[in-house]
């Protein structure tokens, strides 16, 4: 009998959870999708650990929203709404079934279409939080950062994914909170600094 065939590096398949806050527990599914790489449980922790003094009350972005682990996570742990965008129509439509299950639609808006496209139209809105995880073959990184200032608050904090290798070149206006990485990931959480904001 031949066994089926295992996912190949950068593909994923199955669930993950959420691993803190009202939803903890809930498993999110992950469908079999090419570049789809969730955060892990463990680098989820370390982000919210980080992030934990400002969720509270925060407006969320998530960029290339995949299995929606970061968005979905930062609202269970207090963030007042999150804004998950994804290209993916099979992915966006998991996301708002989620949502409904969870009882949020209130809280999680789900935007089906190509991440750079939104960013650019631009909406009046503005985040005080991001997650940039967009799919590492893509190199999408420039194109994200040089959009993304217009849509954030002015003492926004960015979440970066990226490979273990590969540090984004980031405007002058992001300065460095933390890092750390896995032998495959780089990750990073910045703060916007203003002028005003600089010692």
């Amino acid at each position: 009998m031949n066994k089926p065939p295992r996912p190949s590096r950068g593909e994923a398949a199955g669930s993950v959870r959420i691993i803190g806050g009202r939803w903890r527990g809930t498993r999110l599914q992950v469908p079999h999708k090419p570049g789809l790489r969730p955060t892990s449980d463990r680098v989820r922790e370390t982000l919210f650990n980080w992030l934990m003094p400002v969720l509270p009350g925060a407006k969320v972005l998530d960029l290339f929203a995949g299995s929606g682990a970061l968005g979905l996570e930062a609202v269970s742990r207090g963030a007042a709404s999150a804004r998950l965008v994804e290209a993916d129509p099979q992915l966006a439509q998991a996301l708002e079934s989620t949502a409904a299950r969870l009882g949020a639609s209130a809280e999680v808006q789900v935007r089906q279409g190509d991440a750079l496209a939104w960013l650019g139209a631009g909406d009046g809105e503005r985040y005080d939080i991001a997650f940039v995880d967009p799919p590492f073959g893509a190199n999408l990184w420039p194109a994200v950062l040089g959009l993304l200032p217009a849509r954030m608050a002015a003492d926004a904090w960015l979440y970066l994914e990226s490979p273990a290798d590969h540090t984004p070149l980031l405007p002058a206006e992001w300065a460095l909170h933390r890092e750390s990485g896995t032998r495959e990931v780089r990750y990073a959480l910045y703060r916007r600094v203003t002028l005003a904001q600089v010692p």
